[in-house]
């Protein structure tokens, strides 16, 4: 056991280290000229002063948690005061893991502009570089502090059964700090990224006619460190979470093994506790690897330059958990009546790694650029902005039927293969290659900024043409993360649910007995009051973000003389007007107010972020205490069915909404008319994307967060009741 246990954190330092190499090549490469430098530079205080707005908030809250799981821990006997120690620790490297993925974004984005003026795949190389950064120090981050903490507390309780349920139990604080922070950064950052957007769409695109990344737009930086607050930070929160959640809760239904007589010469017992972490371990090893694939030449295709990292990854990860699993389990063993194996663990994880994958291809068919239900709406938006709100709608509740089937497949064939225990090997098994799906994820981000940046910079027609390029292929990954990031949530959720029950010495819960069922309704609702918190809270702030932009529009005349000079030269490059105008222009850019917009999306992420923060922790501590392990039982299926469709629906709707507006502005053709920017038809496609704007970056992702944080809170109190 002990080469098992030092092994696991010394992977987890190897992912930090190649992380930090990545970033320093990443920050050595050139940033362009002064007035990119001088974007970027505007972009990163932004966001850096976001950062520094909400983990100041987060502080308090962290430490009042960490001073109640101290006090309840002591003198329990199957709990502990340490408990507040993981408690801090994965509060800690979640914060870091966006502080550091956040940093990078912004160092990599305008380096990934001044790289597409020379040719793609070296803006491809940075873009992606950057996205690894976030990637490896996620599950780096993970692996390392799991894998440090368990040995320091089997050394402490040690490692018989009894001693064994202690340790875990005070482990799982490592989760709910993670969870802690990740709802925070989630929800957060995403009024923080929609309100900046709503305001530079609707009065830049709409009322002004100007692009959303235009200089003259004041909501363009704020909508810029959006990209990175809601869609780096952010998913990096929820993902690390996931990811340290299914590994925790797999730890959890591994204890139930060590008094089976087969386990015996299994690590004294511990194998099927250590398996997640060291199949966890070969996913930092076969992401690292893989991300030496992603390579494109000028005129290729960056989407099958991305996908080569990603299965290479996932088929390393296939060969290497097999010989984990043969090694750490024995061939077979007995529970009751029903046999298991070491293979029926194996197949367990290749259901779960199949099911992400599925999963993430229903999305991009639902979602991607061109594909059929996409093209519909963007058909839809000819007649209006109400049919294209009906087709968006009707996308998003269509599209909720495949990932479920393929989520209850999953859940059926992981219990076939080893009980409940397999489910939770399932949920590690589609998380194995975090490393690299979130590189992918947070290249799309990155990919964003360097548009705005070259849209901003003025920089000539064929870098824009390269960046959009990243770009569109950046909105399928980040599309495709999002069902991804939901369906390991769905699996996450179930195990932690699953130990949650083995902790609380439930066997089964019947539905049938009313407190039961009452749990049920209960959770059931709540992520549809959740997500009207979220959604009502963007609505405010984009009011706000909407009457600033129209009050520099009107107010600052320097800024009105230069949107119609824009209008006169209709948007052609700044570098073909003549002399006078570059000048009017110039002028107008240094009156532009872009802090203001930055500080009222920054007020209002943080304000809005504690009402349905303190939903999250506080309704499973008062159903439990109230209502009883029951009650508290049903309250945790109910969240997790009625938020994993709610989530999936939101977020695809929305992306489907983005994407029929990008088809519009890159012409289509209905009955013989051509329509593109400036029509009515992409008018009713801008209301629909604004729309869903909330729906894929705030309310359908922050349910990830809801339903496992959920899930882990139960878990922890689970000894209490």
């Amino acid at each position: 056991m002990t080469a098992v246990t030092i092994a696991v954190p010394i992977v987890g330092l190897f992912g930090l280290l190649f992380a930090a190499w990545r970033y320093k090549w990443v920050a050595s490469q050139p940033a362009g000229n002064e007035t990119m430098q001088r974007i970027a530079s505007q972009i990163q205080a932004g966001a850096m002063a976001f950062l520094k707005a909400e983990y100041t908030v987060l502080l308090g809250f962290l430490l009042v948690c960490a001073a109640l799981l101290v006090a309840s821990g002591a003198g329990q006997e199957k709990s502990h005061p340490l408990i507040a120690a993981s408690f801090a620790m994965g509060a800690l490297f979640s914060g870091l893991a966006g502080f550091f993925g956040m940093r990078v974004a912004t160092l990599a984005n305008v380096r990934t502009t001044n790289a597409a003026r020379t040719g793609l795949g070296p803006a491809l190389a940075i873009a992606f570089s950057g996205g690894a950064v976030m990637g490896l120090t996620v599950v780096g981050l993970g692996v390392f502090g799991i894998g440090i903490l368990f040995p320091l507390y089997v050394a402490k309780f040690g490692s018989t059964p009894e001693a064994m349920v202690r340790v875990i139990n005070v482990l799982t604080g490592f989760s709910f700090g993670a969870s802690s922070v990740a709802l925070f950064a989630r929800v957060g950052g995403g009024i923080y990224t929609k309100a900046a957007d709503v305001g530079a769409d609707l009065v830049g695109k709409v009322e002004a006619g100007i692009p959303e990344d235009h200089p003259l737009n004041p909501a363009t930086i704020a909508d810029n460190v959006g990209d990175n607050v809601g869609d780096v930070a952010g998913m990096g929160a929820d993902l690390f979470e996931s990811y340290v959640g299914a590994i925790v809760g797999s730890m959890v239904l591994g204890i139930s093994f060590m008094t089976l007589p087969e386990f015996k010469d299994s690590f004294q017992g511990m194998g099927p506790i250590l398996l997640p972490l060291l199949l966890s371990a070969v996913g930092v090893i076969a992401s690292v690897l893989g991300t030496f694939f992603v390579r494109v030449s000028e005129g290729g295709s960056p989407q099958k330059a991305l996908n080569r990292g990603e299965l290479i990854a996932a088929a390393l990860m296939l060969v290497g958990s097999y010989f984990v699993i043969q090694t750490m389990m024995p061939s077979s063993w007995m529970v009751g009546d029903v046999k298991y194996t070491a293979f029926g663990t194996y197949a367990a994880s290749l259901i779960g790694l199949a099911c992400g994958i599925l999963i993430g291809a229903v999305t991009e068919y639902y979602t991607g650029f061109g594909r059929k239900p996409v093209l519909e709406i963007a058909h839809q938006s000819v007649t209006g902005a109400a049919t294209n709100i009906i087709a968006g709608l009707g996308t998003g509740m269509l599209s909720t039927a495949i990932p479920i089937i393929l989520i209850a497949v999953a859940i059926i064939g992981a219990y076939h293969f080893a009980g409940l225990y397999g489910i939770a090997i399932a949920a590690v098994g589609m998380l194995s290659n975090t490393g690299i799906q979130l590189a992918v994820d947070a290249y799309g981000p990155i990919s964003d900024n360097a548009g705005g940046i070259a849209e901003m910079s003025g920089m000539p027609p064929e870098v824009r043409e390269r960046t959009d390029q990243l770009d569109a292929v950046g909105n399928t990954t980040a599309a495709i993360g999002k069902g991804f990031a939901i369906g390991s949530a769905a699996l996450t959720a179930l195990a932690l649910f699953s130990a949650y029950m083995a902790t609380a010495g439930m066997t089964s819960i019947d539905v049938a007995k009313p407190m039961v069922m009452s749990g049920l309704f209960l959770g059931a609702m709540m992520p549809f009051l959740f997500s009207a918190l979220s959604m009502q809270a963007v609505g405010r702030a984009a009011k706000k973000m909407i009457e600033e932009v129209r009050r520099q529009f009107s107010s600052i005349p320097e800024l009105k003389r230069a949107l119609a000079i824009v209008k006169k030269h209709d948007h052609s490059p700044m570098d073909q007007w003549p002399a006078e105008d570059q000048k009017i222009m110039a002028d107008a850019m240094s009156k532009v107010e872009y802090e203001r917009c930055i500080a009222i999306s920054t007020r209002a992420s943080i304000r809005e972020m504690i009402i349905p923060g303190l939903l999250a922790i506080v309704s499973p501590i008062g159903i439990g205490f109230g209502g009883g392990t029951e009650m508290l039982g049903g309250l945790l299926a109910g969240v997790t069915v009625s938020g994993v469709l709610l989530a999936i629906f939101q977020s695809n709707a929305g992306g489907a909404w983005d994407n029929a507006k990008k088809m519009i502005e890159s012409k289509i053709t209905v009955d013989g008319k051509t329509y593109g920017k400036g029509s009515d038809a992409h008018a009713a496609a801008v209301v629909g994307d604004t729309v869903g704007d909330p729906f894929k970056d705030t309310s359908g992702p922050s349910l990830n967060i809801l339903l496992k944080l959920v899930s882990v809170t139960a878990l922890v109190i689970a000894p209490w009741l």
